[in-house]
């Protein structure tokens, strides 16, 4: 009988415990631990799309270069002008990117390419450089996040955190930048243009364009 009641009584225990055990349980919906966790998922086309418009466009636009100047002066040495006007990739070393602007002639349309081009006769100058503008759909490099100083690999987690901003940079140029200019039609066209470039050599610049308009 002791037995018996010894075994009732601690069925209560438990019984009267559960209210409080289960009371302490909250279910989370995928996608929102971080609102419980304080680490929210990182999204980096979100991250882009709040720093373009009030951090990168102005900061790019102040950088420009105009690029007949810019090339007079480097007289076929461009990473010559390192400390005058670009940033290396990994603070005093690494690739060197520069902001530049200009106006011109589009002397060749290529979109067989997956990373498409268009081949620019600058305004006033006759150098030896070949200057293409990046037109996609598949845009090489990360110079556009590389120019920019407030921003770093430092504020974000990992190198594919750090990645995944550039390929989201390059990606709302092509929406926002370079299919509304409609690139296919720039043959023979006059344009006026603002990008960056990495160097990559002395004969050519790849400009992934941050401005692009037919004159």
């Amino acid at each position: 009988m002791k037995r018996r009641m010894s075994v009732f009584c601690l069925i209560l225990v438990i019984a009267a415990s559960l209210p409080a055990l289960t009371g302490c349980v909250k279910v989370v919906k995928i996608g929102e631990e971080g609102k419980y966790t304080g680490n929210a998922e990182f999204n980096a086309g979100d991250d882009v799309a709040q720093i373009w418009e009030s951090g990168a466009m102005p900061e790019l636009n102040e950088k420009a270069v105009e690029l007949k100047d810019f090339l007079t002066e480097a007289g076929g040495n461009l990473a010559s002008l390192a400390d005058k006007y670009g940033k290396y990739s990994m603070g005093t070393s690494g690739e060197i990117n520069y902001v530049v602007k200009g106006t011109g002639t589009v002397t060749e349309v290529n979109t067989e390419s997956r990373a498409g081009y268009v081949k620019v006769s600058l305004d006033g100058y006759e150098g030896p450089e070949t200057v293409k503008l990046q037109i996609g759909p598949v845009y090489k490099g990360s110079s556009v996040r590389d120019s920019l100083d407030f921003i770093k690999f430092g504020d974000y987690k990992n190198q594919q955190d750090w990645a995944a901003i550039s390929q989201n940079i390059n990606k709302l140029i092509d929406e926002t930048v370079v299919q509304p200019a409609d690139p296919a039609s720039l043959q023979e066209k006059s344009i006026s243009f603002t990008g960056a470039f990495t160097v990559n050599g002395n004969e050519e610049l790849l400009i992934t364009p941050v401005v692009l308009k037919v004159q």
